[in-house]
């Protein structure tokens, strides 16, 4: 008998997953309508659905059927529950005739961690509703719908990377996304042919983006944007980049300002490499990403800023932290040969430190979000 079959007393009409995603370069510019890079994580949220008459979720997660329950609704929800309850506004904000649902989640993308498992609930639980309901969605569709409920209903202001990664990346590639234009071409991942492997370093510090940090840095770049006269950082060119940084007096803005504008150019670098089969050489720019995001976004942390050097003195090619910060994941390029070493020595360092054990995977491109069932 099933998860759902325990809690609900009745099968399922169907099951849906979507990923988790790792981004490898291009951080908190898809809130300045820039260049982004990610690639599906194998881990999922998987969502078994069947539909209610009454309108409302009723929402069930793990594998007790005592314990786990919650109610989701239009009117307003709490806790993980506001991100179905967000998408089923969104949808019927938009328009869509759609009713309610019994909802079963589980999965094994760490929450809290910088991999976008809110994203992955709220895409699962969208194309649950679609399978349902006979809504159409394409895929583009559905990471909108989930964006706009997670910015509107949840209230994060959060943009598009997570939802159109966990929709549409494919095995093997990143996704490398226009998020102005949301127009994306998969780019070859060969990190085998390469000798490499793609290490996470959950770092296990839990950060909520709703505190206002994440909201504050948004609007300290659309304050940049406004004093440059463009429309959003995207449009400031790199190679002007040092000129305009002269037009701004607040040196915090400037910081945000420089690292968005860089940022956009460490895509466009990364891609180049991969596209010439030189992975190895990405590693450098995923470092000098970190460094930024450090420096001049300020939104790493102490654990974070450790998991990357500790990573690279190991014999990483590059590391960065993945994300929006303030805790989280980091992620590192390391030679197949020396992934165990790399993650013994996260391990120590973070023991030294006193700080609590990290968990370290690896990470492969995989697809997105689909039925399982």
């Amino acid at each position: 008998m099933s998860a759902f079959e325990r809690a609900f007393g009745r099968a399922p009409a169907g099951v849906w997953a979507a990923p988790g995603r790792v981004n490898l370069i291009g951080e908190y510019t898809d809130i300045n309508e820039g260049w982004v890079l990610p690639l599906a994580l194998p881990h999922t949220v998987r969502v078994a659905a069947a539909p209610r008459e009454d309108g409302r979720l009723r929402l069930h997660r793990g594998e007790d059927p005592a314990t786990g329950w919650a109610e989701g609704g239009v009117e307003g929800a709490d806790g993980w529950a506001a991100y179905p309850s967000g998408v089923l506004w969104a949808l019927r904000a938009e328009g869509y005739a759609v009713g309610g649902a019994d909802l079963q989640v589980d999965g094994d993308v760490p929450m809290g961690a910088g991999l976008s498992s809110s994203a992955a609930l709220e895409c699962a639980v969208a194309l649950a509703l679609d399978g349902l309901y006979g809504l159409g969605l394409s895929r583009q569709e559905v990471a909108r719908i989930c964006r706009r409920a997670e910015n509107d209903f949840v209230g994060v202001p959060c943009g598009i990377m997570d939802q159109m990664a966990s929709m549409c990346c494919e095995d093997g590639r990143a996704l490398h996304l226009d998020t102005r234009e949301l127009t994306w071409r998969q780019v070859p991942l060969r990190l085998e042919e390469a000798g490499l492997r793609l290490v996470v370093v959950d770092t296990r510090v839990r950060h909520a983006l709703g505190d206002g940090a994440y909201a504050a840095r948004r609007a300290g770049c659309e304050a940049g944007a406004h004093a440059l006269g463009v429309r959003s950082l995207r449009d400031v060119p790199h190679g002007r980049l040092a000129d305009v940084l002269e037009l701004l007096p607040d040196p915090a803005v400037r910081g945000l300002v420089r690292h968005v504008v860089a940022e956009n150019e460490r895509v466009r670098q990364v891609v180049a490499l991969l596209d010439a089969g030189d992975v190895r050489a990405a590693g450098p720019v995923l470092t000098a990403g970190h460094a930024s995001l450090r420096d001049d976004f300020g939104v790493s942390c102490p654990e974070l800023d450790l998991a990357v050097a500790t990573a690279n003195e190991a014999g990483a090619a590059g590391a960065r932290m993945t994300g929006a910060g303030f805790g989280g994941s980091a992620v590192a390029l390391v030679d197949e040969r020396q992934v165990g070493a790399v993650t013994q020595a996260v391990r120590a360092a973070f023991a030294r430190a006193g700080y609590g054990e990290p968990g370290v995977f690896t990470a492969t491109a995989s697809a997105g979000a689909r039925r399982v069932a």
